[in-house]
């Protein structure tokens, strides 16, 4: 039987999560300072990485729900957009793995580890596990392609795609390092997949 090629192969993935001015630097260690997903993104994509359905879930933070103003400048998320759009972790969570079903997940950075971060944060235990993940920054680095200081939006301009959208908005960051990939597989270099 021959192997459908359009058909979805992985879940590309990014995540917004609460942060003040100096978060990134302090790594979250200051009082009161936690990595609570805001927002989910993720699309699945085809054996050449080309874009298919998409996935955009708001998530209410329940230690910190007023969004620091450095958050909302980064991302554009409101918490009216949060009040009017948002649902509770749990739910965004089991969400998120029924749309990867089966699919491994990619992300650019330990992003599993912040939905694990999450899951101890809430004491949510009994859920399902999230599919095999890949870092993508060791396969960029094998690539020539120096991850560090880089975020997600910035893998597509690496590989030559312009960025659209809003930066660190996940389901646009998402889309760009989809592009990426794309754009090197394209010029022969192999998928990033796990074992």
């Amino acid at each position: 039987m021959p192997v459908n090629n359009s058909a979805p192969r992985v879940v590309v993935f990014d995540l917004e999560f609460t942060a003040w001015q100096g978060s990134m630097q302090s790594r979250w260690m200051r009082p009161g300072e936690f990595k609570e997903i805001v927002q989910i993104g993720a699309v699945k994509v085809d054996a050449s990485f080309a874009p298919g359905a998409q996935f955009d879930v708001l998530v209410r933070p329940r230690l910190n729900p007023a969004l620091s103003a450095y958050f909302v400048d980064l991302t554009g998320i409101t918490d009216e957009a949060v009040a009017a759009r948002g649902i509770d972790f749990a739910e965004a969570y089991r969400a998120f793995v029924g749309f990867a079903g089966p699919l491994p997940i990619v992300a650019f950075g330990r992003d599993d580890l912040v939905f694990a971060d999450n899951l101890r944060l809430y004491g949510l235990n009994g859920v399902p596990p999230l599919p095999r993940f890949v870092d993508v920054r060791d396969w960029l680095m094998a690539l020539g392609v120096d991850p560090r200081g880089k975020h997600a939006c910035d893998i597509g301009p690496a590989a030559g795609v312009p960025f659209e959208g809003h930066t660190h908005n996940a389901l646009h960051d998402a889309l760009s390092v989809a592009a990426g990939i794309r754009a090197f597989v394209t010029r022969g270099a192999q998928p990033p997949l796990p074992p």
